[in-house]
């Protein structure tokens, strides 16, 4: 039993699988391993689509105990899924440049690239609120305000806001600065 849940019984049981890609030397050894979970509604009630079991199976290559394995697993569930959305909304990895599948996979390996680089910003230069920041509300903080139009006086005026800006962006440069081996 993995867990014991009111509305539903868990099981899980090690797979015994090797995986037929062509190579059948017997000494290979299985570089992964397969975790199956049967999760089974109590009698009386069913899931949404009807079914009183769900199957789902965990791929791994970790050692050690099966349960401890899938206590992990649950507990980083939703790290990837903030990403994919990073990625796929904010970042424009959803937009495929091309019908071609090299081009593609180009395209999402440079926004994965630029996840990544924007996370390492964030994270080592940027101060307070905007270490956790979203893509768009960066863009809008550090590139896009120009000014504020403002009507005074029967003249129409662009007052610049870049003060604010620049002192941040001259504070993080220097954290970069600082960051670069000597």
């Amino acid at each position: 039993m993995e867990r014991e849940e009111p509305e539903a019984n868990r099981a899980w049981a090690e797979v015994v699988y090797v995986p037929d890609d062509g190579d059948h030397r017997k000494d290979r050894p299985c570089l992964r391993r397969y975790l199956a979970v049967r999760v089974q509604k109590r009698r009386g009630s069913l899931f949404a689509d009807g079914s009183s079991i769900h199957y789902f199976a965990v791929v791994t290559n970790r050692e050690g105990d099966g349960l401890a394995l899938l206590q992990w697993h649950r507990a980083k569930a939703g790290t990837v899924e903030h990403t994919h959305h990073v990625l796929k909304n904010e970042l424009a990895a959803a937009a495929l440049p091309s019908g071609k599948f090299g081009a593609n996979a180009a395209w999402f390996r440079l926004n994965t690239l630029t996840y990544n680089l924007l996370s390492a910003v964030k994270r080592l230069t940027l101060p307070g609120d905007l270490r956790t920041a979203r893509p768009k509300r960066l863009r809008f903080w550090l590139f896009n305000t120009v000014g504020k139009v403002v009507a005074h006086a029967r003249r129409t005026l662009l007052r610049l806001s870049g003060a604010l800006q620049h002192a941040l962006l001259i504070r993080v440069r220097g954290k970069i600065a600082r960051l670069a081996p000597a």
